[in-house]
């Protein structure tokens, strides 16, 4: 083993296999690890290095073990089964290696979380990295500490299975919510476990950060169910993914007509086109050309596809024939403003909504007119 001759005496080899102490093995066990570290091997000394860790790892004495796992605790030099070997010893010495070693297959950390106790699951929950399998082995029988630092750790890959099981089986535990909560991403079914279990403050976050669900954000706007349809025309406005924001709303029956009605009187047409889109089974390209380029027939062909109901097409031809007449004009608070001039040609036209739409559109009117004046005011002061 030339390269690792090179770096240590034959006294200090003897040293490492015979030293009379442990102290003293322990010295020549770190100094031959830091020799591999820095030096290039070829295979027959990978081989060799391989074997002379496995002696390390067999010696009676805790501290040279420690030395050979702290050491080389994030090196791809260690074989998996000395990895496995010390991963199974006392904490000193498998704690470094669980939290980096490379040479752990995804099964082998899935099984230590399994089996290993809180220790050593929270060693592995804040690896650099974590796949699937582990998450899901953390999620089913981790602790409450390994958990929470895992969905702290935004490396780690967590279905959305793994994330329910977490709320579920820590839905009293603030530590582990909360780090649910701040994961950068998280699916919809799980914001909306979250945002009945967490307090404000985590709360807001999941509403300013993550897709809520729209019932709850409306909730959390208006603070009453009765209002629940009045924020979700805002919440498309800022989703990013509109087309799985509509088929949640499908899903839970609340993309309704007059839901719809009330983002197009907005001035939300892109709401419109993937809500109708969704409801009509219709690929969003070709229910944007029967709203807007398939001539007078075109709207009412989609429309009734989508089971919307017959009395109310002449307030949604109204909205659509009014959004293709009016232009952003590129100023200040443009959006604002073309809302208003939507709501006020809209509810200038005799209309077949329910009163409940009309007062919705009403208030918003009122609500987007207060805005501009505002800005107007404080402009000219």
């Amino acid at each position: 083993m030339a390269t690792t001759r090179a770096a240590l005496t034959d006294e200090d080899i003897r040293t490492l296999m015979k030293g009379a102490t442990a102290d003293e093995r322990a010295a020549a066990a770190q100094k031959l690890c830091h020799s591999l570290e820095r030096s290039p091997l070829a295979d027959e000394d990978r081989v060799l290095a391989g074997e002379i860790l496995r002696i390390m790892a067999a010696d009676a004495a805790e501290l040279v073990r420690r030395a050979l796992a702290v050491t080389l605790k994030s090196s791809p030099l260690v074989p998996r089964d000395v990895a496995l070997k010390l991963a199974r010893d006392v904490e000193s010495v498998c704690l470094p290696i669980l939290a980096s070693c490379p040479a752990f297959t995804d099964e082998d950390l899935a099984e230590i979380v399994r089996l290993g106790g809180p220790v050593r699951q929270l060693a592995i929950a804040r690896r650099p990295a974590l796949a699937q399998g582990v998450t899901e082995a953390l999620a089913l029988n981790g602790s409450e500490k390994a958990v929470a630092a895992a969905a702290s750790n935004d490396k780690a890959d967590f279905s959305e299975a793994a994330l329910q099981k977490i709320v579920a089986r820590f839905e009293e535990s603030e530590r582990v919510l909360t780090a649910v909560a701040y994961r950068s991403a998280l699916p919809l079914s799980v914001s909306e476990r979250l945002i009945a279990l967490v307090g404000e403050e985590v709360r807001k976050h999941l509403v300013a950060q993550h897709q809520i669900p729209p019932e709850v954000a409306m909730e959390l706007a208006f603070g009453a169910t009765e209002r629940a349809t009045a924020d979700l025309v805002d919440q498309a406005a800022r989703t990013a993914d509109i087309k799985g924001f509509v088929g949640h709303l499908n899903q839970g029956k609340r993309l309704t007509a007059s839901l719809l009605l009330r983002g197009l009187a907005q001035g939300q047409m892109t709401f419109f086109e993937w809500g109708v889109a969704e409801l009509a089974g219709v690929p969003h390209h070709r229910t944007w050309l029967m709203i807007h380029d398939a001539g007078p027939l075109g709207l009412r062909a989609i429309y009734e596809r989508a089971g919307l109901p017959a009395r109310l097409f002449s307030a949604f031809r109204a909205a659509v024939d009014t959004y293709h007449s009016m232009e952003f004009d590129g100023g200040a608070r443009d959006r604002e403003r073309f809302q208003q001039k939507m709501l006020q040609r809209f509810l200038t036209q005799p209309q077949p909504c329910g009163r409940d739409d009309v007062d919705y559109l009403i208030d918003k009117m009122d609500e987007v007119t207060r805005g501009l004046r505002g800005e107007a005011m404080a402009e000219s002061a």
